[in-house]
């Protein structure tokens, strides 16, 4: 179970080594992503909030990376966080996830993304629910759901 000091940790030491990476050219994720996935994945963007009817989807299921198709999320640690994304307790593994320090907008956060291929998914909180106590906040555009 990954906690905030697990997250500090990564972000300051490295990341956790992923099972395989996915490399692909800017041109190659622009022909495979729309222009909307491309900007929130690949440059960092974020979509509006509550703009997804992902955040008020609660049936049992997998979230996987929209770019390169890795299971990241299970739907079991996901929760209504009244924030507009949808925000999980934990990543279905450990190395599934990468944290980097984000110090843009004048803030210090942490952000998320695919370990596997580096696609930006939002960023992580210590303000979640126990026993972890943190919050996953993710851009809906950025996961795709497998139904169970």
């Amino acid at each position: 179970m990954i906690k905030w000091a697990d997250v500090i940790h990564f972000t300051n030491k490295g990341n956790p080594t992923p099972d395989k990476r996915v490399e692909k050219t800017e041109e190659e994720w622009k022909q495979l992503l729309t222009p909307e996935e491309y900007q929130v994945t690949r440059l960092k963007g974020t979509e509006r909030s509550f703009s997804s009817e992902m955040c008020s989807l609660f049936d049992p299921g997998i979230y996987e990376c929209k770019c390169c198709g890795t299971v990241l999320f299970d739907a079991s640690e996901k929760f209504e966080s009244g924030t507009g994304w949808p925000s999980f307790t934990q990543p279905i593994k450990e190395n599934a996830i990468g944290y980097h320090a984000d110090k843009s907008y004048g803030m210090i956060r942490v952000e998320v993304v695919c370990n596997v291929c580096d696609a930006h998914l939002g960023h992580v909180f210590p303000d979640g629910p126990p026993p972890t106590g943190l919050r996953y906040c993710i851009n809906a555009i950025s996961l795709s759901k497998i139904k169970e």
